[in-house]
């Protein structure tokens, strides 16, 4: 009979969430968290996210989880203690802050005297090294997770490869733990250093955020020169050596973890050459400056902004790639009229912009309607819409 694990997850967004549902089929699982609601609402069976996978799992019997505010009650008896906080990266230091994380390890560590402490936040490279040398031990360990917003626990059941940092046993432990809650049995699994598995993670992040770079600007030239963009990136992508995944243009890279980890990875070169990283996130730029050009060109008075998320499915819009443009606009044209129709949006503004909760009023105000990606909801409106959603997917 396997073993059945105690398991402490510090954090309750996406990544967390996920990993506490996922784990909780085969072991004891406690979500440690500072917010009292969100605590409340895992303890009534509720998800802290929007994951129609999540809120499945959260119905069944079968799982062990419950949250707690309380420390001690998360750490002292854990067998692994996951680290699942956010590190937004600051831009005036151009590093990730690593600060949540920086505590709970000194907490962990404080409390239980035996567990691996796994860092699945994203962090700079050698971040883990840092952290071992600091407090002296082992026991600190880093593993990349590799998941989609809105589709976090799917991607934990059906993962691409489990990488975890760390070559001793209670490492593999943590690997075999993964792979026996996922149902994927032939997912490939590596066993590597902890900075090569925070450099896997960053050199991961920024290959998908060159590459949606690269058909932006494809499409910005077909834009420019009057080509049908689909037609080209049909053409580029039958071949097998590129494929079609990650090929749909938008108005650039966004959310949670891209923009983030193209500057992380760019800091951690510091003197070491490189020109590809730097111009991703320079593209990046370029990308909403151009759109926003060809969006001005038109005679329009009101513009409307139809969703804030990067992805359908999804409930977070930070550092959308949209809001970027919503931002460019205000300060280029101060004449035309900003509305956004936003759902998940509480309150009359956003950014200085009124919020219309109609979507009827919305679509009748707006003189052209923006939106990232293609909605059925804006059937009816066609000839209103500006995006650059070509294939009708993330």
């Amino acid at each position: 009979m396997k073993k059945k694990y105690n398991v402490t997850v510090v954090g309750s967004g996406y990544v967390g969430m996920s990993l506490a549902v996922l784990l909780s089929q085969n072991s004891q699982v406690i979500v440690h968290d500072i917010d009292k609601e969100r605590v409340k609402k895992i303890n009534n069976r509720q998800s802290t996210v929007k994951d129609n996978e999540i809120e499945k799992f959260l119905g069944k019997e079968s799982i062990s989880l419950i949250a707690t505010l309380d420390k001690q009650e998360a750490y002292e008896n854990a067998d692994f203690i996951i680290i699942a906080t956010p590190t937004n990266f600051n831009n005036e230091s151009y590093y990730f802050d690593t600060s949540s994380v920086d505590t709970v390890v000194e907490d962990a560590l404080a409390f239980n005297k035996n567990a691996l402490v796994i860092i699945k936040s994203t962090i700079p490279i050698g971040h883990t090294e840092i952290l071992r040398k600091k407090h002296s031990t082992s026991r600190i360990i880093f593993s990349p997770e590799f998941l989609r917003e809105g589709k976090a626990l799917l991607d934990n059941l059906y993962p691409s490869r489990i990488i975890v940092g760390g070559k001793c046993e209670q490492s593999e432990s943590f690997l075999n733990l993964l792979l026996g809650c996922s149902k994927n049995n032939d997912a490939e699994t590596l066993l590597m250093s902890s900075s090569e598995a925070e450099a896997t993670k960053l050199f991961s992040n920024t290959y998908l955020a060159m590459r949606v770079a690269f058909f932006n600007e494809l499409d910005t030239f077909s834009m420019a020169n009057n080509l049908d963009s689909k037609t080209i990136i049909n053409g580029v992508s039958l071949d097998p050596r590129i494929g079609s995944g990650y090929n749909n243009p938008s108005f650039g890279y966004g959310g949670y973890c891209l923009p983030k980890d193209t500057k992380q990875l760019l800091a951690n070169y510091n003197k070491i050459p490189q020109t590809i990283i730097k111009a991703i996130i320079f593209s990046n730029k370029l990308r909403k400056d151009f759109l926003v050009d060809q969006i001005l060109q038109r005679d329009i008075k009101t513009i409307g902004f139809h969703r804030l998320a990067m992805k359908k499915d999804s409930d977070n819009f930070r550092s959308s790639a949209i809001i970027g443009i919503i931002d460019r606009i205000k300060a280029k044209a101060k004449d035309i009229k900003i509305i956004i129709y936003e759902p998940l949006l509480q309150g009359k503004t956003f950014r200085g912009c009124n919020i219309s909760a109609d979507l009827e009023v919305f679509k009748s105000m707006s003189d052209l309607i923006i939106t990232n990606r293609k909605s059925s909801e804006l059937e009816d409106v066609q000839q209103k819409i500006f995006t650059r959603d070509i294939f009708g997917d993330n």
